[in-house]
């Protein structure tokens, strides 16, 4: 069974409880715990879901926030389907019409005869 995993990023509903609504505001805390990021990093990690954070702004996040990692981060996990082959060796079924079934772009197989 495969599983799909994917998580949810509150670090801006945890700064408007604190009354922090600028990222500008968070910068000048983590610059006090030993976090040095451009401006631009603290807007990006602050307004977007980010898919690499060090576990030391992990750390300095929840020591400004005095919350653990759960209140920062929720994960969702859920179970996917795998793809079975139908009789005949065809592929499964796509749902969605955007997606082409590579059987379809295959060439077909050239059988080379002589004319003699």
């Amino acid at each position: 069974m495969q599983r799909d995993v994917d998580y949810h990023w509150h670090l801006s509903e945890l700064m408007a409880r604190r009354g922090l609504h600028n990222s500008t505001d968070l910068a000048p805390l983590l610059r006090e715990r030993g976090i040095n990021l451009s401006p631009s990093q603290v807007y990006r990690v602050v307004t977007q879901r980010p898919e690499r954070v060090s576990l030391k702004l992990l750390a300095a996040l929840c020591d400004i926030f005095d919350c653990g990692i759960g209140d920062l981060i929720t994960v969702t996990a859920t179970n996917t389907a795998r793809s079975r082959r139908a009789a005949g060796g065809d592929s499964t079924v796509v749902s969605d019409p955007n997606v082409v079934s590579m059987n379809e772009l295959r060439p077909l197989r050239a059988r080379v005869t002589r004319d003699d």
